[in-house]
């Protein structure tokens, strides 16, 4: 299964043919994509599902059609297990960034969250997953990041990047999350619920 989110709109694209939700189902091979992307871009639609009998090949076709954009960010732990969010445009969120020419993704996850965040001795453990989220600027653009747990034990000031509209930069607690969580983007939810998932 994989899910491409249209603002916090979902399309799942799935194998299954059993109805999981509550979402209309169209099959892949008979979809006119960009009247789908309308109706979920106004709100019309809560969400899709497209079903599909041959899932890898019908999700390769799907992302050779759009224009990807590739980014990559990092969920960053503390050495109490706190996370660090960052605050933009009203919105909780974590930091992320588009891939510069020449620089491999973990190069770029690193470089965004310390640009971001004004933080250093940041130190990989892992990939956590990609996300797939749609957006519109100059014609549909697909926004593909790639998410990876990190950890920093810094403990200065974190200082955050005004001139990307970031106003604050925090490590929060598992209360402070789930506050976090109420007022952020449904790709920040399932980054964070893989990282909860990964670390039972």
């Amino acid at each position: 299964m994989y899910k491409v989110f249209v603002n916090d709109t979902p399309i799942i694209f799935t194998s299954c043919s059993q109805k999981e939700n509550i979402f209309p189902v169209y099959n892949f091979k008979n979809i006119v994509f960009d009247e789908i992307i309308l109706k979920l871009k106004s709100k019309e639609l809560k969400g899709v599902v497209f079903y599909s009998t041959d899932l890898e090949n019908d999700w390769k076709s799907f992302l050779s059609n759009m224009k990807l954009i590739p980014a990559a960010g990092g969920l960053v732990i503390n050495p109490k297990k706190e996370v660090l969010f960052i605050f933009r445009n009203g919105v909780w969120d974590l930091p992320k960034g588009w891939i510069e020419k020449g620089e491999t993704i973990e190069t770029a996850a690193i470089r965004e969250v310390e640009e971001e965040c004004g933080i250093s001795n940041l130190e990989m453990i892992k990939p956590l997953l990609t996300t797939y989220h749609i957006y519109f600027h100059k014609g549909v653009k697909l926004k593909q990041t790639y998410w990876y747990l990190m950890t920093s034990n810094y403990s200065e000031k974190l200082t955050p990047q005004l001139e990307e509209g970031i106003t604050e930069v925090v490590f929060k607690n598992k209360t402070a999350i789930k506050a976090a969580l109420e007022n952020t983007y449904a790709n920040i939810q399932l980054v964070y619920n893989t990282y909860l998932e990964n670390s039972n």
